[in-house]
């Protein structure tokens, strides 16, 4: 059984930080492009950023040089470095492989931006 499990979010101020983790089990992590996604209240899901087999990593246009995806494949393991967050950024962050599996997410991360 496949489970993606995200941790890391939290309550910060604009301007801050955040790391996010999503850990994997159930798939060969190594084989699959993952992507970090997030869904804000009353908004469909979107795809924030995601990263190749590789290291290619393609952003939102919204996130692009504040954010950072990255890998541990010997981790299975995803991270998602967000910096200078903006209130905009306050949503439920997820981690799927992208493209996504339906059956494959998880609980997600809040993430709150707010003074």
């Amino acid at each position: 059984q496949v489970q993606l499990v995200e941790s890391g979010g939290g309550l910060v101020q604009p301007g801050g930080s955040l790391r996010l983790s999503c850990v994997s089990s159930g798939i060969i992590f190594s084989r699959y492009a993952m992507g970090w996604y997030r869904q804000a209240p009353g908004k469909q899901r979107e795809l924030v950023a995601h990263i190749t087999r590789g290291t290619f990593a393609n952003y939102a246009d919204s996130v692009k040089g504040r954010f950072t995806i990255s890998r541990d494949n010997a981790k299975n393991t995803i991270y998602l470095q967000m910096n200078n967050l903006k209130p905009e950024d306050t949503a439920v962050y997820y981690c799927n492989k992208e493209p996504p599996e339906h059956d494959y997410w998880g609980q997600g991360t809040q993430v709150t931006v707010s003074s």
